[in-house]
C-alpha cells in the first residue's frame, strides 16, 4: 500500500470514528457515552487482524498491545484521546490513534526489541466533568477519589460512569503504566496557524506551554449615562477595555507570550447606565514559566494603574496557575531525525494547547509530532488534514521505530531518559 493510500485510509478512518456521537447533526463523543463503545469496536476491528491484545482498562481507556520479539521487553506507547468537544472536527485526538493503528500495520508482522502499546484515552477535554485527562490521569496513578467524585450536569460522579459503562473502578490501579515503558509518543494535530504559515507539515513539539488564569474585577461607580460628565465617570467598564487592550500590546511585545481575555461582563449591564463593576479574565500562556510569571505581574501592575488613574478599584484572583512541561530531550532528538529522513526540515515548537503527553510525562518520556493544521482550524467540523501531511506522519513514525529498535537505550531495555 503506498503512502497515500496509507494515509488515505487513515483519513477515511477518522472521518467514520467522527460518526459515532452523541448528537445527530455534528460530532460530540464525552467520557464514557454509548458511542465510546462504538469506537472502542471498530478500533479493535483494526488492531486484532494485527495480532495486538486488545482490553479496556478501568478507566475506558483502549489499549491494544503488539507484543515485542521477545518477553518482558519495554514497550512504547503511541497514541491520543478518543473523547471530543461539542460539535467537534474529525481529527483532534482521533488522528493520534488512527496512526498508532498505522504505525503497527506498515510493520507487516515484524516483531521490535520492544512492544507497541496503541492507547486511545478516554478523556482529556474535560467536557462532561469539567476536569480534563481522566483517561491519562489514570496511567501515572492520579485518578483519586475526588476526581472519581465529581459530577456531571446529571449528577452522575465520574466512579458511576465509569461502573455503567461496565468496568469496575475498583481496578483502575491496575491501569497504571508498568516500570518497563519505554516512552510515549503523541501524534496531534497543531490546533493553530504556526505550521500552516511556515508551509511545514510537521513540527516536533519540545514543550507544552504553562498556563495562568486570573480573574479581574474593576469596581468604579454605577450612575446615570445620561447625566454624569465624562470628566465625573468613574466608569469600570471604560478602564476594562483600557486594560484589555493592553493585555494585547503586553502579548505583543514578549516574545511568544499570548494572552487572552475571554469573557466580560459588566453590572448592571444596562445600555443607559455607567457600569459600577466589570469582570473579566485573563489566559496567558508560554513555554517559560518565568517569562509567563514576569508577564502575568506585568498585567497585574497595569490593572492598579489604570484604575488607579480613574479613581477606581481593583482585584484579582489567580484561577489556575499550571507549570510548563518539557518533552524529554532524547526522544525529541529522535522525533527530529526521524522527521528528517522522512524528508521534511523539522520545526521545534511549543504547544500552546494542553496535551495528554504533558500528563504521562510526569511517569514516563514523553514527546509529540504536530501535523500541519489547515487555515489553523480546530475544534471545529471545518477542522481537517491534508493527506500528504498524514502520509509524512506515518513515514516518521516508521524511521522513529527503527531509530528505537536501533539505539543502545533500547538494547540495554533502558528507558529514554
Amino acid at each position: 500500500m503506498s503512502g497515500v493510500s496509507t494515509a488515505s485510509t487513515a483519513i477515511e478512518r477518522c472521518r467514520k470514528l467522527a460518526g459515532f456521537s452523541q448528537d445527530a447533526g455534528g460530532t460530540r463523543r464525552t467520557f464514557l457515552s454509548p458511542p465510546m463503545r462504538d469506537c472502542h469496536r471498530e478500533i479493535a476491528a483494526w488492531l486484532e487482524p494485527l495480532r495486538a491484545e486488545v482490553q479496556i482498562d478501568a478507566a475506558g481507556n483502549l489499549r491494544g498491545f503488539y507484543p515485542a520479539a521477545e518477553p518482558n521487553a519495554p514497550r512504547l506507547l503511541i497514541g491520543s484521546h478518543l473523547d471530543t468537544v461539542p460539535n467537534a472536527g474529525a481529527f483532534d485526538g482521533v488522528l493520534g490513534v488512527v496512526l498508532g493503528v498505522a504505525l503497527l500495520e506498515a510493520l507487516n508482522g515484524k516483531r521490535l526489541p520492544f512492544g507497541i502499546e496503541v492507547i486511545g484515552f478516554s478523556e482529556e477535554e474535560g467536557v462532561r466533568f469539567g476536569t480534563p485527562f481522566i483517561g491519562s490521569r489514570a496511567l501515572v496513578g492520579r485518578l483519586d477519589e475526588e476526581l472519581l467524585g465529581r459530577r456531571d450536569e446529571n449528577g452522575i460522579c465520574v466512579r458511576q460512569a465509569i461502573e455503567d459503562f461496565g468496568l469496575d473502578a475498583r481496578e483502575i490501579p491496575e491501569a497504571v503504566l508498568s516500570d518497563n515503558t519505554l516512552g510515549y509518543v503523541e501524534f496531534h494535530i497543531e490546533q493553530g496557524p504556526v505550521l500552516d504559515a511556515l508551509e511545514r507539515p510537521l513540527g516536533v513539539v519540545e514543550a507544552v506551554a504553562g498556563l495562568s488564569r486570573l480573574e479581574f474585577t474593576f469596581v468604579g461607580r454605577t450612575n446615570h449615562a445620561g447625566t454624569t460628565p465624562m470628566d465625573l465617570r468613574h466608569d469600570a467598564m471604560a478602564a476594562a477595555a483600557e486594560w484589555i487592550t493592553a493585555v494585547e500590546h503586553e502579548a505583543h511585545r514578549v516574545q511568544d507570550l499570548v494572552a487572552t481575555v475571554g469573557a466580560l461582563t459588566a453590572k448592571p449591564g444596562v445600555v443607559n447606565v455607567i457600569a459600577g463593576e466589570a469582570r473579566l479574565t485573563l489566559d496567558a500562556r508560554h513555554g517559560s514559566d518565568e517569562v509567563r510569571g514576569r508577564a502575568v505581574d506585568t498585567l497585574i501592575r497595569l490593572a492598579e494603574t489604570i484604575a488607579e488613574r480613574r479613581g477606581l478599584t481593583v482585584r484579582h484572583k489567580t484561577l489556575l496557575n499550571q507549570p510548563s512541561v518539557a518533552m524529554n530531550a532524547s526522544l525529541t532528538r529522535q522525533i527530529e531525525e526521524a522527521v528528517r529522513r522522512a524528508g521534511c526540515e523539522p520545526h521545534r515548537m511549543v504547544s500552546g494547547a494542553g496535551h495528554d503527553a504533558m500528563i504521562l510525562a510526569e511517569k514516563v518520556p514523553a514527546a509529540m509530532i504536530f501535523l500541519r493544521t489547515p487555515h489553523g482550524i480546530s475544534h471545529d467540523p471545518a477542522e481537517s488534514v491534508r493527506v500528504e501531511d498524514v502520509a509524512k506522519a506515518i513515514d516518521a513514525g516508521s524511521h522513529l521505530l527503527a531509530l528505537l529498535a536501533a539505539s543502545p537505550a533500547i538494547q540495554r531495555r533502558t528507558d529514554l531518559a
